[in-house]
């Protein structure tokens, strides 16, 4: 049995709905508090839409046949230069939380993380949604 190939419009539907359930969580979240548990699922879905969006801007760079990249910072840069995103440095800051927010570091990183998900990245990932629907002519 073959598999369908991965195109952008495929990734761009798992980032949807990826970003549906980072919403759900933070209405939760809203709606009923903050707890160990609320706050590591937010982290979770977090991490996946950031990886799916990341996914997404690289699958359709790849299909308009550029090279591979070493990292999400290259295709986040170059996202910003072809304005899929419109605030490189928010994005490069998601890299930069993704990694300070492993389990080695301190709970303060963790709330820090939990706070700009809610009130900064949630933002950037409405933007880029928007953008990419323009660029897929979805």
């Amino acid at each position: 049995m073959k598999t369908a190939p991965i195109t952008s419009e495929k990734c761009f539907e798992d980032f949807q709905s990826s970003f549906v359930e980072l919403q759900e969580v933070i209405e939760e979240i809203n709606l009923r508090g903050i707890d160990p548990h609320r706050e590591q699922h937010l982290i979770r879905s977090f991490e996946l839409t950031h990886e799916l969006a990341l996914k997404t801007m690289t699958e359709y760079f790849r299909q308009q046949g550029r090279p591979p990249y070493s990292g999400s910072r290259d295709v986040t840069i170059d996202a910003f230069d072809e304005e899929i995103i419109d605030d490189g440095k928010g994005w490069l800051d998601m890299i930069i939380g993704r990694i300070k927010a492993t389990s080695i570091y301190t709970e303060d990183v963790q709330h820090e993380m939990r706070d700009n998900i809610m009130k900064y990245y949630i933002h950037l990932f409405e933007n880029f949604e928007v953008n990419m629907k323009n660029k897929l002519n979805l």
